[in-house]
């Protein structure tokens, strides 16, 4: 059957995209089973705790209307843990408190007071770490704190142990193996942690506390009392590192540079932007051994000795997001997605070298998704990595001489990355014969430090130039046509977005989702974890205050005379709704087609059905009406 492009009949509907929009927020291995956390869409985005029990039937621990979801840095991650006998804690979504659900109980107990809010909760040796974020004092106050799991903190702020509290932000707290100190990671609060961040040790008896010397530090873990693990970009890749810690409390006393330097090297990242808590990039088995992953644009897992040496790379389906999240003798518990299979959960056998998955994570049909084509187009600042997700579906053929039109995607952050895995959102424009481009633009993760820092006081500069130069490049190729290719983003990808549209003559259409319009606005108005990153994007207020009006979307409004859909949750902490009513408000002055969604009960990220729903129908639709072609139902 031959077709026009974007008039292919799919087998996705936006129904199937809500269904497919599940969360996955850790795993561990716990009570004869595996635990995780996912998300239900149909429950308002309820993050619920599942298990599996010996007999493989998987039964749902964490009922409605009980969610385990934090807020800490607004991202936050981490937001249960679990005992080996099955006793669960975790952050309620609803107000932040630490619960206890013991096995066989009804209901679960309060653990600490209202008020502050927890997140990257880290049970050790029976003991329950967490980090935590106070917003009711001027200023907020930030801490790592021990939670007494007997309920004996449940209405007393001070019977929750503060172990650290500098200023700053926290993450990934580490208890050492005789349960003397604790590793944590530092950033302060003027930098973001890919740019700055501290490994530390702190004394549990003295408090004497100290900093190993690194750039951008993530995930110490110990490999025995004395000595710790971590990532580090200090050679412009994030590395493993290694520390040795002297007998004395403090300062900690590193291994020579050169020892660290030589741990582990690779061109690749074992690493990432820590926007969420409880991510991790690599385990320590039970042997010594170190699974790692190792990020080049996509992931790769590799299997390294006690050394560092690296001892093989494994086959694996997945290769995007990873997080290895548990690990029991030679089995780990692997979250993340890819190329040919849908998100997921795995258990992955390193001695056998099998992968069974536990939820999704299933084969995709490669006549319906034949994979991301990683490609590199020349731009201004130099290459611009990205992968295409080309038009196809087993069922029709194009028009004979026609070319797709394409949507260039670009990803929140900016500090963040595209990875090619396969989605569902893909796959229901690629189903019908719309491909999607997504481009990691300088400042993309996933490429080493100095294409991260490319976008260093260029935002809204670099970024646009590659997304331009991207779609100039697929329209050179003969791959797009050039009369209908759209842009869609969101968070900095929106700021992009509209962006790259104030500049014209490549894009015929824009998608901004929840973006960034005004830079003055935002510096206002957005919360604490980022109250400073426009500092390095952009420059320092009030110094820069005109670079940040002649960087804005909003100054230059004028310029934008294509059609622009708008979507926006109404509770956005991050990207507040006055950014995207400015933005309708001056298109809607000059008469410029525009349509403005606002979604009630969302915030930076869309998590219910129903707007799910919403959003991709509005899409697709507005996509036909622009490019002249009707949607198949």
């Amino acid at each position: 059957m031959s077709s026009a492009h974007g008039s292919w009949p799919s087998p996705l509907t936006s129904a199937d995209l809500a269904a497919a929009g599940v969360r996955i927020d850790g795993a561990r291995f716990a009570a004869d089973g595996i635990w995780w956390s996912e998300s239900v869409p149909q429950e308002r985005g309820r993050m619920r705790v599942l298990r599996t029990a010996p007999d493989g039937t998987v039964h749902e621990v964490l009922p409605a209307p009980w969610s385990a979801r934090s807020r800490v840095h607004e991202y936050g991650g981490g937001a249960w843990t679990v005992a080996d006998d099955g006793t669960l804690f975790f952050v309620d979504g609803d107000d932040q408190r630490v619960r206890r659900w013991d096995p066989e109980a009804v209901a679960p107990v309060p653990l600490t007071p209202s008020g502050a809010q927890y997140g990257g909760l880290r049970l050790q040796q029976g003991r329950l770490f967490a980090v935590r974020e106070d917003l009711r004092p001027d200023p907020h106050v930030r801490a790592i704190v021990e939670i007494p799991v007997d309920g004996s903190g449940a209405e007393d702020d001070e019977a929750v142990r503060v172990i650290v509290s500098h200023g700053g932000f926290y993450a990934h707290p580490a208890l050492s193996p005789d349960g003397s100190r604790l590793a944590y990671v530092l950033w302060p609060d003027t930098r973001m942690p890919w740019d700055a961040a501290l490994a530390c040790v702190v004394d549990l008896a003295s408090g004497a506390d100290g900093a190993i010397p690194s750039r951008a530090a993530l995930q110490p873990e110990w490999v025995s009392d004395d000595e710790l693990l971590f990532a580090d970009d200090a050679t412009g890749r994030w590395n493993l590192h290694r520390a040795r810690i002297g007998a004395q409390p403090a300062p900690p006393i590193p291994t020579p540079p050169a020892t660290r330097e030589d741990f582990s090297r690779a061109d690749a990242d074992t690493g990432g932007g820590l926007w969420v808590l409880g991510q991790r990039w690599f385990r320590i088995l039970d042997d010594g051994r170190i699974l790692a992953v190792r990020t080049n644009g996509s992931d790769s897992l590799v299997l390294l000795d006690r050394d560092g040496a690296l001892l093989r790379e494994l086959d694996v389906p997945f290769d995007a997001d990873l997080s290895l999240e548990d690990a029991r003798g030679s089995r780990v518990l692997v979250t993340g997605q890819g190329r040919r299979v849908t998100p997921g959960l795995w258990e992955l056998d390193v001695d056998a070298g099998t992968v069974r998955a536990i939820r999704a994570g299933d084969a995709v049909d490669p006549a319906w998704v034949p994979g991301a084509r990683p490609v590199t187009f020349a731009g201004p600042h130099g290459p611009v990595h990205a992968f295409d997700h080309a038009p196809a579906n087993p069922g029709v053929r194009a028009e004979a001489g026609a070319l797709p039109p394409y949507i260039v995607q670009v990803h929140g952050g900016p500090t963040a990355h595209a990875t090619g895995a396969q989605a569902s959102w893909i796959t229901a424009f690629t189903s019908r014969g719309i491909g999607v481009l997504e481009v990691n633009y300088g400042g993309s993760t996933g490429y080493g430090r100095a294409y991260r820092e490319r976008l260093d006081g260029q935002w809204g500069v670099v970024d646009v130039d590659d997304v331009l130069a991207a779609a100039q490049g697929l329209a050179d190729a003969g791959i797009a046509d050039p009369a209908r290719i759209a842009i869609r983003g969101g968070s900095a990808g929106g700021w992009t977005v509209l962006s790259a549209l104030v500049r014209g003559g490549v894009f015929a259409a824009g998608i901004d989702r929840y973006g960034v319009v005004d830079l003055r606005l935002l510096a206002e108005e957005t919360h604490d974890f980022e109250r400073y990153y426009l500092d390095g994007l952009v420059g320092p207020l009030p110094e820069a205050e005109q670079t940040y009006i002649d960087r804005s979307p909003l100054t230059h409004a004028d310029r934008i005379d294509v059609p622009v859909l708008i979507l926006q949750g109404a509770d956005d902490a991050v990207v507040p709704p006055s950014q995207s009513e400015a933005i309708r408000d001056a298109l809607a002055a000059r008469g410029v087609r525009h349509e403005y969604l606002l979604f009630p009960g969302e915030g930076h990220g869309f998590r219910r059905a129903e707007t799910i729903i919403a959003a991709a129908e509005a899409e697709l639709r507005f996509l036909g009406e622009v490019f002249g072609f009707d949607p198949a139902p």
